[in-house]
């Protein structure tokens, strides 16, 4: 889908690219050019620096004042704009990591172009920034591409069938294993939240398990892979439902993350397992209805009180399966609810775990990689409002009050078993560009996993 997302080789020919706050001094002898060109250093701002024949010699970018840097995320992926030719880093300026500038370059390259590919031309390439890691820089962008590239994809072209082939291509790459459980095998497979969930579709519901090789300590991602969410009988109004392509962000993520893991060789030193219950919340005859009670894998009961809060439902089922085994980490990765958004916002993503030193690690190293995450709490007071009255357990209370919560404290019970267990409630979706992040599909929290992982295996 993507183009590759790499650097160039070097090469002593390429131009140099300065980066240059607001008000800063210039590279000599270009003080004159810039402000003839009224170059000043706002952010996203570019001069380019002529030769003696009238060329292009080298190029300013101006990075804004420090003291609003922090807005832009990836300020040099403004600098994809250039003139085509091989360009380099003339120096990374004192508060910036190499890492992270040439993240941004890479991923200010990315371009969703399966429907309306874009015109053909040339395009500027970089040598990797010195001092950053190529190899891991690249894998990173790699994984978000994919991740990208699955969010971008409609349902027409991305239900559970071929989510289900890309987690194969993924796999086949990747030397792992895949079992996928379709349809009425749901049932026998004792995983009947996810059969019901899906039952009315006409793509049929599948949980797909990919068991990547390697020994040591084991660490099990589930995503979300809700392929289309129309509510159910609660249906969304046209409004909501616009972006529901979006719902399997949390199983895009996964795979994207499961990418860079692999290329990065972290696979190999611990067992390594992805879930996705992958589904389409469907109307139809045979859809589940609000107020029916199912059962789930690990025999609580569950009161549907909103059709429309379908994906911890298929979650607990794929949860609950992970946690027999016991894993030293059991993570999920969901477009779960609207409430996170509206506490958060887009640009964060709402981490839940009740392990205080690795909720440090995520949220360190989710500043340190571009890519932020924001703790909330597995508030205990709240279980008693995912309790009702018929059954063990309610998927939407009454009430409207702390939605994300009630949502991660539901997920919480069906990990129960596993060392420890961190929740995502992603967005997926960046809704405005931005230098680097184009307004579509995005990764939420798999850097913040990838950056925080020796700490949480216990290699660091």
């Amino acid at each position: 889908m993507a183009d590759p997302l790499r650097f160039t080789d070097p090469d002593p020919a390429a131009r140099p690219l300065w980066l240059v706050a607001q008000d800063a001094p210039l590279p000599e002898g270009a003080a004159d050019w810039a402000a003839a060109c009224d170059f000043t250093g706002r952010a996203g701002q570019i001069c380019l620096l002529p030769d003696a024949s009238g060329g292009v010699a080298g190029a300013l970018l101006g990075l804004g004042k420090p003291a609003k840097s922090a807005r832009d995320r990836f300020p040099l992926a403004r600098a994809v704009s250039l003139p085509p030719g091989t360009w380099r880093l003339a120096g990374v300026p004192d508060g910036f990591d190499p890492d992270m500038l040439g993240l941004g370059w890479l991923l200010g390259l990315y371009r969703f172009g399966r429907y309306k590919p874009a015109p053909a031309k040339a395009r500027p390439a970089l040598i990797c920034p010195e001092g950053a890691e190529r190899a891991r820089i690249e894998a990173m962008a790699a994984g978000e591409a994919l991740t990208r590239d699955l969010i971008n994809t409609p349902a027409s072209d991305m239900g559970p069938d071929e989510l289900e082939a890309a987690a194969r291509d993924l796999a086949q790459r990747c030397g792992a294993g895949v079992e996928v459980t379709t349809g009425e095998a749901l049932l026998a497979a004792n995983l009947p939240m996810i059969h019901a969930v899906g039952r009315a579709a006409a793509r049929a519901p599948r949980l797909i398990d990919l068991r990547f090789p390697g020994d040591g300590p084991a660490l099990t991602l589930v995503g979300k892979g809700v392929c289309f969410d129309t509510g159910g009988l609660d249906i969304k109004p046209a409004f909501s439902m616009a972006l529901m392509k979006k719902d399997m962000g949390g199983a895009a993520t996964v795979l994207g993350l499961a990418q860079m893991l692999h290329d990065l060789g972290e696979t190999a030193g611990m067992r390594f397992r992805v879930l996705i219950p992958a589904v389409e919340n469907a109307i139809g005859g045979a859809a589940f209805r609000p107020g029916d009670v199912l059962k789930s894998r690990k025999g609580a009961t569950v009161e549907v009180n909103n059709t429309d809060a379908e994906g911890r439902l298929v979650l607990a089922d794929a949860l609950a399966l992970a946690a027999e085994e016991r894993p030293d980490w059991l993570i999920s990765m969901a477009t779960l609810t609207g409430a996170a958004r509206v506490a958060l916002g887009p640009d964060l993503a709402p981490l839940f775990c009740d392990d205080d030193a690795a909720a440090a690690a995520l949220s360190e190293a989710g500043a340190r990689l571009a890519d932020p995450v924001w703790r909330l709490p597995f508030w205990d007071p709240y279980e008693a409002m995912i309790e009702p009255a018929i059954a063990d357990l309610d998927n939407a209370p009454s009430g409207g009050m702390a939605g994300a919560i009630t949502a991660a404290l539901f997920l919480r019970r069906f990990a129960d078993g596993a060392g420890r267990y961190a929740h995502f409630d992603i967005y997926g979706w960046q809704p405005s560009a931005a230098p680097g992040r184009p307004k579509g599909g995005a990764g939420q929290g798999a850097r913040a996993i990838l950056g925080a992982l020796p700490k949480l295996m216990g290699r660091a």
